[in-house]
């Protein structure tokens, strides 16, 4: 087993390849970022939170009703609010479809069902909406993307990263991913917290320079891979944690 937590070897009876085209804008629940990345009180309470590629996933919404500071960022949030919204209720819609289709490639002993997947993702952007609709909203949903940041150096103590970097590993190279590391590590306090996860692309496959990028990253930041609280890939995969050097 490699550093990433997949299994290497040959490919026989390899579960099928996720079929998606472009990035997805996903609408995790909040107990879902807190079983995957593995947080606790004292990371989400060290200052300013982060969600990089949130889409219309309720973390966000759910740490300002905690009185924790938190943005999300992600070229989704461009849109017209409503159209935003609908689109999100779209992915919940063709996602649940592509995932019930192949059941019984995934893990549920998170989820329970695939139904229960849904009704999850449903409450989530229910929570999601709410708060983007809200004056203000606009301000802590940034519309932007990796590997450019429109924020100051050493501005947040957590940054989480769920289902974009690695997953598309694709149609994003080892370059743009070296540079999208950077550049949140940029934007990260001394001290402050990279999480990322999962570390498989949507084939289900390891990550064949990810050494390479923590090695890359050795005089910035400590790296652990973690287990993830949140088994559901057909292939199961370790979280990264990087933390940033003073």
């Amino acid at each position: 087993m490699n550093n990433n937590g997949v299994n290497k070897g040959a490919d026989v009876g390899a579960p099928p390849a996720y079929p998606q085209t472009g990035v997805a804008s996903t609408c995790r629940a909040y107990r879902e970022y807190e079983a995957m990345f593995r947080l606790e009180e004292g990371d989400l309470r060290a200052g300013t939170v982060l969600d990089v590629a949130g889409g219309a996933s309720s973390f966000t919404a759910h740490l300002r009703t905690l009185g924790i500071e938190a943005f999300a960022v992600d070229p989704f949030y461009e849109g017209v609010t409503e159209q935003v919204i609908a689109d999100a209720e779209k992915e919940i819609e063709v996602s649940s479809a592509k995932i019930a289709a192949n059941a019984a490639s995934f893990d549920w002993s998170f989820y329970g069902s695939p139904e229960q997947h849904r009704q999850l993702r449903e409450q989530s952007l229910q929570r999601f909406a709410a708060d983007f609709r809200m004056e203000g909203g606009r301000k802590r949903y940034i519309s932007a993307a990796l590997p450019n940041l429109p924020f100051a150096d050493d501005t947040f103590s957590l940054v989480v990263c769920s289902h974009f970097l690695f997953l598309y590993a694709d149609s994003f190279d080892e370059r743009f991913h070296a540079a999208a590391i950077d550049e949140i590590l940029r934007v990260l306090k001394p001290g402050g917290q990279l999480r990322i996860y999962p570390l498989v692309s949507l084939k289900w496959e390891e990550i064949s320079y990810l050494d390479r990028l923590i090695d890359g990253v050795s005089g910035k930041a400590r790296a652990t891979l973690i287990s993830t609280g949140l088994p559901f890939t057909p292939r199961p995969s370790s979280l990264l944690r990087l933390v940033k050097m003073g």
